[in-house]
């Protein structure tokens, strides 16, 4: 089962439908007498012990002004200061690697492998001396380091990155990261931004990218280009061409280990990254993160987990979701921080669940992507009376604990059917955090119970570093992002337009603290968009206090539109709804305001259509399908089905759809790097479909 290949709905048995199932299945069943029994007796008997929450779950955030109605966590005393620090010898990136290096004992920090063998491991005295020869590398060709100095990485996920990441800190130099699915005119347009001089990528063929994007005049701003692995001299010759310095990472290493420079580590304000957000509504904007930023963030993470889990030189954790993206890079400053490892999967995504297998990680980040699909893998498999009802019943039960506050792996349904979900990630997976988008409840809950560990759900942004609110150990229940984080505050401002009021405990999410960042590069018109004077971060999203202090986040401000009649849409919220249609794999919902309803582009899921297909007698390939009006109709009642029982309105749900029989990638333009949707770019190249819809629709 490949993890990142794996949402139907799931209805949880009462209990008397268990005592009939019981009555049921017959005494030479797969289970047999045995086992019957002891599931009779466990149902009965077992009385496991909830964890010890740090705080009355009832209550987890407080209100410390009734005027905006600001909220902040209840892990912080009443008079406390928000966390800056949890560490006091942690006041930088820089120190948190230096803090690895002495709690590991010299342990080993980063690995990777090759196919076929075992990982290797580089010990965090090796990254140490590696990056400041590194960075003294740069110095020795000129380059001055301090603030003012970008370094651009432009690399998949490896030990590289983290090296390079270590030298630009020693050296109070600025990293700005590039991800690695973006093509020439993104990467061009963030390097002149920036104005950035050096780019360290991984492979001769991103080196060949950038050098056709100075030929060509783009990229007029690079000076030299780093690369990881191993390249032909034509690099080096096209590069000197254009006054472009083409060398290996290996020669820069080695330039700085005969003559070594002193660091100049950082301060705690000064600029750590300029992370480029992902571009959903135009241009990416680069957003300025301080080294005081990441540490109040990471800090805040360790203040809410730290009487469940706190990390330790013995963890592992597993490396693929891209680094450029703050979630990942947050999670990697607590293992480096607490000495533990990271492992880096083989950059090939069909090859990760052998590194899983291997690696047996214990820190596991997960994004809903893969939450989904790994939900979905398990259902498919569920495909007889007999297995769905198991699943079923050990799902409900299990989730009934979470309710209570239990979190464990040592059940009976774990014994009976989670536990090959949880040999699938390893089966020592301890700590489990999901975030970067919206989570279904039946997934969260589904994917929490059947890996029975830490699992925390997240809610934040790139502005304010990655996280601004998060669950609390021991409420393991859904439909919420949890409470503050006690790193920043959060209070709910009016949207008059879209009805919601912070008198009501509804509003647009806005956040305040240490974690903020500064601003967007270069942008000061983006930038007093989304901050105001007191540097209250405008988040877009529309939440909502719960009963007990949490958060949920109910809408979505920034991608709204009218319709003809005024009615406002949220087409993300729509989308949401509908990606939970068994049949649906990506969903794209349009709408504007010269129109009087919505349509949809719908990709059906390829690997679930074949069979449903062939079950009612639908023949031909998945294209030949997507061209079925008996199909489009069988979905588009589905999914107006699903929106109904969700709660949409009937100006909110789709009225016509059409199949397109390939993914959204992307490579093709239309998803951003965090595989959000473009919509401007998606209306573009879907224009023709769009226009048909609406025709063939006409009020």
């Amino acid at each position: 089962m490949q993890a990142v290949e794996l949402m139907t709905h799931l209805r949880m048995p009462e209990l008397g439908e268990f005592q009939q199932y019981l009555r049921a299945v017959p005494t030479c069943s797969i289970l047999g007498i045995g086992t019957i029994a002891a599931l009779t007796m466990y149902w009965y008997t077992s009385k496991p012990k909830a964890q010890i929450p740090p705080c009355d779950l009832s209550m987890q955030s407080i209100e410390v002004d009734k005027v905006q109605h600001t909220r902040k966590s209840v892990l912080l005393r009443e008079d406390q200061d928000l966390m800056t620090v949890y560490y006091q010898d942690v006041q930088t990136l820089y120190d948190v690697f230096k803090r690895g290096l002495i709690v590991s004992g010299n342990g080993p920090c980063v690995g990777c492998r090759k196919p076929n063998q075992p990982f290797q491991w580089i010990t965090y005295r090796e990254v140490s001396e590696r990056a400041q020869c590194i960075g003294s590398g740069f110095i020795r060709r000129g380059y001055k380091g301090g603030n003012s100095e970008y370094i651009g990485i432009y690399s998949q996920n490896r030990p590289e990155w983290v090296i390079v990441e270590q030298a630009c800190y020693a050296f109070s130099m600025v990293v700005v990261p590039l991800y690695d699915t973006l093509g020439i005119e993104a990467i061009s347009f963030i390097i002149n931004k920036a104005d950035i001089e050096v780019v360290i990528c991984d492979t001769a063929g991103r080196a060949r990218m950038l050098l056709n994007g100075v030929e060509t005049g783009i990229t007029a701003e690079i000076k030299t280009i780093v690369v990881m692995e191993s390249f032909g001299e034509e690099l080096v010759h096209r590069g000197i061409r254009h006054e472009v310095e083409v060398v290996s990472l290996a020669e820069i290493e080695k330039s700085g280990r005969e003559k070594k420079h002193k660091t100049s580590p950082p301060d705690p304000n000064d600029l750590a990254v300029i992370c480029f957000t992902s571009g959903t509504t135009g241009k990416p904007k680069g957003a300025m993160l301080t080294h005081k930023n990441i540490v109040a963030n990471f800090s805040a993470f360790v203040k809410v987990t730290e009487g469940q889990w706190m990390a330790s030189p013995s963890d592992v954790h597993i490396s693929f979701l891209p680094l450029a993206h703050m979630f990942e890079r947050l999670v990697q400053t607590v293992v480096l921080c607490h000495g533990a490892r990271i492992g880096f999967f083989q950059g090939d995504i069909r090859l990760l669940m052998d590194d899983i297998k291997l690696l047996k990680p214990t820190i596991f980040p997960i994004v809903p992507r893969l939450a989904n699909r790994l939900y979905d893998k398990i259902h498919m498999q569920a495909n007889g009376f007999f297995k769905r009802k198991i699943l079923q019943l050990a799902t409900w039960r299990k989730i009934a604990e979470l309710q209570k506050g239990i979190m464990r792996r040592d059940s009976i349904w774990d014994f009976l059917v989670f536990g090959k979900v949880q040999e699938s990630l390893g089966g020592r997976v301890k700590l489990m955090v999901i975030g970067a988008a919206p989570v279904s409840d039946t997934v969260l809950n589904f994917v929490r119970a059947a890996m029975g560990c830490q699992f925390y759900e997240g809610f934040g942004q790139t502005e304010c570093t990655a996280g601004c609110s998060m669950s609390i150990p021991g409420d393991w229940t859904a439909g919420h992002v949890g409470a503050p984080m006690p790193c920043n505050l959060v209070k709910l401002i009016d949207v008059h337009e879209m009805n919601y009021f912070s008198a009501n405990g509804e509003g647009e999410v806005c956040v305040k603290g240490p974690n903020v960042f500064s601003g967007y590069l270069k942008d000061p018109e983006k930038t007093e968009e989304v901050l105001d004077e007191s540097h209250w971060l405008y988040t877009g999203d529309i939440g909502k206090w719960m009963p007990n202090g949490t958060l949920k986040i109910i809408d979505r401000k920034k991608h709204i539109f009218k319709l003809a009649q005024g009615e406002y849409i949220a087409p993300e919220k729509i989308e949401n709804v509908y990606v939970r249609c068994e049949l649906i794999a990506q969903v794209f919902v349009h709408g504007d305001g010269l129109q009087a309803f919505l349509v949809g582009i719908v990709v059906p899921d390829p690997e679930v259509l074949p069979d449903w297909a062939n079950k009612r007698n639908m023949k031909g390939s998945y294209e030949e399908l997507c061209k079925s009006k008996d199909l489009k109709d069988a979905i588009l009642a589905n999914m107006q089905k699903i929106g109904k029982e969700a709660g949409l309105k009937t100006f909110e749900q789709v009225k016509d759809i059409h199949l397109h029989p390939e993914m959204l990638t992307v490579q093709s333009g239309l998803l951003t790097p965090t595989f959000k949707t473009k919509r401007l770019e998606m209306r573009k190249f879907f224009h023709k479909q769009i226009a048909e819809l609406y025709a063939n629709n006409v009020v």
